[in-house]
């Protein structure tokens, strides 16, 4: 597996990874960021989701 080597920061753009998310390969923008976690804001034509999803689930895009 190779390491991001690039941080996740509020303001990055990023793609879901996780296998056993339905949200995988969906591209959001991250809201914030908590210890191993972060809030990704999917928009969508008529709707708008935040989710939180941890860190290592997440790839920069």
């Amino acid at each position: 597996m190779e390491l991001s080597t690039k941080p996740i920061l509020p303001g990055s753009f990023v793609v879901v990874k996780d296998t056993n998310s339905i949200y995988r390969g969906y591209k959001g923008f991250v809201q914030r960021v908590t210890k191993k976690r972060a809030a990704v804001l999917f928009e969508g034509g008529n709707w708008d989701k935040l989710i939180t999803f941890q860190l290592a689930n997440l790839e920069i895009v």
